[in-house]
């Protein structure tokens, strides 16, 4: 008579299962990879706790990820409308030619920009080119800490070295763009694309490292309907089968 109470009072095995579904539960947390569904977000790292560098290859991959996402045609059509309207190339023309021609460079600015300063430089000086988030302090700090990534990066092998892939990639970017600029070719052109580019990508900055705090925030009312979706399914008690 002793096996069965043996059997009905050991402890049931599901507790080992709550681990499996742990990742859905947390998921919010790290980073999406667009922000607010149109910047490309893929080489932004939640911190440096266990840093692993990133292979050649990583790099590229995460170059073609931002080159041809389509937050990057998206943007690059966003600029193309403000140089047509500004008339920044009057060589481009106007109508849907002159538009075409705008939104080509713009695109190409982009993406050539994303394979200077995400692989090529990257590759060659051994530097990591992902933003690693803060993700504490105030938010004053964390601006400055944000803003301050444009200048200064992390090495493969650890430690930190000013951002030479930022700074080279973009002017490297813009020479090559003077192929396809016909009327900005001066040196004051340069600068100020060297000088947009670099802004837009220190802009970046500050939107990865506060999109989290942002996401939080804005689905706050969502997040009960989020957890209900990724709740583990009630576990069934287990089924004693009887003697014969």
């Amino acid at each position: 008579m002793l096996l069965p109470a043996a059997v009905f009072c050991q402890p049931a095995d599901p507790p080992a299962e709550p681990p499996a579904i742990q990742p859905a539960v947390q998921a919010p947390e790290p980073h999406a990879s667009r922000i607010f569904g149109v910047i490309p977000n893929y080489r932004t790292s939640p911190s440096l706790v266990n840093y692993k560098p990133l292979t050649v290859k990583e790099k590229f991959v995460i170059a073609y990820q931002d080159a041809f996402d389509r937050g990057t045609f998206a943007l690059a059509a966003a600029f193309a409308g403000e140089g047509m309207l500004t008339k920044s190339s009057p060589s481009f023309g106007e109508g849907v030619e002159g538009y075409a021609k705008y939104w080509g460079a713009s695109f190409a600015d982009q993406a050539i920009g994303d394979y200077m300063t995400d692989a090529v430089f990257p590759s060659l000086l051994h530097q990591d080119p992902r933003y690693f988030r803060r993700g504490t302090g105030s938010g004053l700090s964390r601006l400055g800490y944000a803003m301050g990534q444009i200048f200064w990066t992390h090495k493969d092998s650890g430690g930190g070295q000013f951002n030479y892939s930022e700074i080279c990639g973009n002017a490297t970017a813009v020479a090559i763009a003077n192929a396809y600029y016909p009327d900005g070719r001066t040196a004051a052109d340069n600068v100020t694309r060297l000088g947009t580019q670099v802004a837009t990508d220190m802009a970046g900055n500050v939107l990865k490292e506060f999109w989290p705090d942002l996401r939080r925030k804005f689905s706050r009312d969502k997040k009960p309907i989020e957890d209900s979706a990724v709740s583990p399914a009630p576990i069934a008690a287990p089924q004693v089968k009887s003697g014969s």
